[in-house]
């Protein structure tokens, strides 16, 4: 999927400078002179970044800002701004934009940036991906072989396992080997790094 640099700003000079820049490396832009328009065609399975003036009538720039957090949509933002705001621009970045331009600014200073968010999106969504495949690997356990996998991931030896569930040590090492098998994975210390990495969610123990 190709991406779009989305541009939320009123300013409609403003706004056929950036598409014309956008548009002359080969990137697609597409223009919104609302935040509020953003807001409602907003498509979370696109691509992306926002190119977002921050004083703009109706919702302000930061105001979306928050919005598309509180919907954990993590598209990557470029506040634009007239207004060298130090204590706003501090904000935005704190809120995870992930940058903050004055203008006027050069058209190299714009395409670096564009291409930074571009490529933090590409990376965010091979990441959420990623998490998909272990929670979908994750939800193939049974109650069991999650207390068995918690015991692994926890660093515990087999026959810890075995007491703790009070299981015999030849059950535990059949849990190990469907937990591994489920997971996809060939190591122990591969694993942990599934679980571990991926924010897998392990449910407390049931008996």
């Amino acid at each position: 999927m190709d991406p779009i640099v989305y541009v939320v700003d009123d300013d409609q000079a403003m706004v056929e400078s950036l598409s014309w820049i956008i548009e002359s490396v080969g990137l697609k832009a597409k223009v919104y002179e609302r935040a509020q328009d953003f807001l409602e065609a907003y498509n979370p399975n696109q691509h992306g970044c926002v190119l977002l003036d921050v004083r703009m009538p109706g919702m302000s720039g930061p105001e979306l800002q928050s919005k598309l957090n509180e919907l954990s949509a993590d598209i990557p933002i470029i506040f634009i701004s007239g207004h060298g705001d130090v204590p706003l621009a501090v904000r935005v970045m704190k809120a995870g934009a992930v940058d903050f331009l004055t203008k006027p600014f050069n058209d190299q200073v714009l395409l670096e940036s564009i291409n930074k968010a571009l490529r933090t999106d590409k990376i965010n969504r091979e990441k959420q991906k990623e998490n998909a495949r272990a929670e979908a690997k994750f939800a193939l356990l049974s109650p069991r072989e999650v207390q068995v996998l918690q015991g692994i991931v926890a660093g515990k030896q087999n026959k810890v396992i075995s007491a703790e569930l009070n299981i015999s040590l030849k059950t535990v090492e059949a849990h190990r080997a469907s937990v591994m098998k489920k997971m996809s994975v060939k190591s122990v210390p591969e694993l942990v790094k599934l679980v571990l990495t991926n924010g897998v969610q392990e449910p407390i123990n049931e008996d």
